[in-house]
């Protein structure tokens, strides 16, 4: 497939870790370096203490997004280390930051794309680290609303809202 439009999620080794918003300025860096090198745009984006969601689009005639996430990744690990931060490591040796594996989903409509980025945007909300989606502040949810494409209140209140954005209802 030349170019196309992909839902990606990486998670951390340690589920428990905040790294990725502690270190969310090398996490910013670390995107936008790989972007200038292997271009892509971002879409939609979440950054959780233990994960991130992308909604990347790669130019023409490109696909190879694992690359640029690999990239991303290594580059944001090698800032932490240089932070000071100390990480664990896996039995061979090797830097255990990030899991080995990543999810990825082809993005095939719009209907598809809008219900992709409705889950990036309530993800905060569905972890509980917030009640509004407006209260998370590594998200692109707040371009969406400088851009005049979702109202600050969209996804209501977490306590009271039940909506299961992005979801499959069951």
């Amino acid at each position: 497939m030349a170019g196309g439009t992909f839902f990606l999620t990486a998670a951390l080794a340690d589920r428990r870790s905040r790294v990725l918003v502690e270190q969310m300025s090398a996490l910013r860096l670390a995107i936008g370096r790989i972007r200038k090198k292997h271009p892509f745009s971002v879409d939609a984006v979440v950054v959780l203490p233990d994960h991130l969601h992308i909604v990347m689009t790669l130019p023409q005639g490109d696909a190879d997004f694992s690359n640029r996430l690999s990239l991303v990744k290594r580059r944001f690990t090698t800032a932490v280390l240089k932070s000071g931060a100390t990480l664990n490591r896996r039995p061979n040796g090797e830097i255990a930051l990030w899991q080995r594996r990543f999810w990825e989903h082809t993005i095939r409509n719009e209907k598809d794309f809008e219900r992709h980025v409705d889950y990036i945007h309530y993800n905060p909300v569905k972890h509980g680290l917030v009640t509004r989606v407006c209260d998370w502040p590594y998200s692109s949810f707040h371009r969406f609303v400088r851009l005049g494409f979702l109202p600050v209140d969209w996804g209501g209140d977490g306590r009271q809202n039940r909506a299961s954005f992005g979801e499959p209802i069951g």
